[in-house]
């Protein structure tokens, strides 16, 4: 009797064994839904500019960022065993475990196996698993762990794209309750509210763009959704003033102007002439250029201030523009000889070298 009590516990132990690691064969990352985020918001910004609704210069921006918060996941992605590995592992448990687990037995009595930690079993997502199936995941982890305020930020932006702004909306209020209430996510809470009420402004909806204004009084999107709110509440007056004001600070080319026109004319009022094109920014200018010419032009430009520097010295700030220039044009070598004669003209200024040891990090120059 007591060998079927050995061979029970003994087969036990293999599966507490064998089970994570047969999970890991299927791991999927954080990286990975990070990943579909970064096409599925390039996509998002390409309709967007055939839709006029973003300019080339600020959907080269977008992009950038993107791949910027991609490159940031990519940094701190935990590297995952293969297949290879998984086999000799399991092998090796196969034969060690039972002879282990017996042995110990005979000695110590019954062995007591942890469990696997929640962080390890969230980093060990299938890599199979539909995107329902990684969202429930996700969600579960979130039910027991509210305050991670990453994960509601992986979530908000998930359910914006997947067109439930509902549950966005729930995510960027835990993100306000974690990390207060800035502009940026009070405006992301009061459109997602807006979407999910069929365009309408409901009172909470309203509170968020009311705060978003009184916190940064220049920004144009909250003044658009309060005119919008006035005329949904039929305050023809207050709304057509809203939207004209809105006109008037509002730059020529900026991609809500149009629907600003037509809420106007829907109204009956009449939206002032539209002003003259302004110039383009050199940045826009520079965007607009050929691939070939643009480059050549940055690259031009990069040059000018490495030289600059080298023969007059400059600011910690100048010295990481020119390092970040360097790993943008894909030139490391370069970046690091920049870095290195950033810290020779900062070495007495110990909190510019500390910046700059962030930057070296951050843009995995090595030390």
């Amino acid at each position: 009797m007591i060998w079927i009590v050995f061979a029970t516990m003994t087969g036990a132990a293999v599966l507490a064994f064998l089970w994570p690691l047969a999970a890991k064969r299927n791991a999927a990352s954080r990286l990975e839904i990070e990943t579909n985020l970064y096409h599925a918001e390039l996509g998002d910004i390409d309709r967007d500019v055939k839709r006029g609704l973003m300019t080339e210069a600020d959907a080269q921006a977008a992009k950038a960022e993107a791949a910027r918060r991609l490159l940031a996941a990519t940094a701190v992605e935990p590297a995952q065993a293969g297949p290879r590995g998984v086999k000799f592992a399991s092998l090796a448990v196969i034969l060690i475990v039972p002879i282990l687990t017996v042995g110990l037995y005979l000695r110590l009595g019954a062995p007591d196996y942890a469990d696997m930690p929640l962080q390890a079993r969230l980093q060990a997502q299938p890599a199979n698993m539909d995107m329902a199936a990684a969202l429930a995941r996700i969600e579960g982890h979130l039910a027991q762990e509210p305050d991670d305020a990453r994960g509601w930020e992986i979530m908000a932006q998930v359910y914006t794209r997947l067109e439930r702004p509902g549950d966005a909306a729930k995510a960027y209020r835990n993100l306000i309750r974690l990390q207060g209430a800035s502009p940026d996510l009070l405006m992301a809470l009061g459109q997602s509210l807006v979407f999910a009420d069929q365009g309408r402004v409901n009172e909470e909806a309203l509170a968020a763009f009311q705060k978003a204004l009184a916190a940064q009084p220049s920004r144009l999107e909250p003044r658009f959704y309060l005119a919008l709110a006035a005329e949904q509440q039929g305050d023809k007056t207050t709304a057509l003033e809203g939207y004209a004001k809105l006109l008037a600070d509002a730059p020529a080319d900026a991609p809500f102007v149009p629907m600003v026109r037509e809420r106007i004319a829907k109204l009956g009022g009449e939206a002032p002439a539209a002003a003259a094109p302004a110039a383009p920014s050199p940045g826009a200018a520079i965007a607009a250029m050929p691939p070939a010419e643009r480059e050549t032009m940055i690259r031009g430009m990069v040059e000018g201030l490495a030289a600059r520097l080298a023969a007059n010295g400059g600011s910690l700030e100048e010295w990481s523009r020119l390092v970040r220039a360097y790993t943008v044009l894909r030139e490391p070598e370069k970046a690091r000889l920049a870095l290195g004669e950033a810290r020779r003209a900062l070495g007495a200024n110990a909190p510019a070298m500390a910046a700059l040891e962030a930057l070296a990090n951050e843009l995995g120059l090595g030390g």
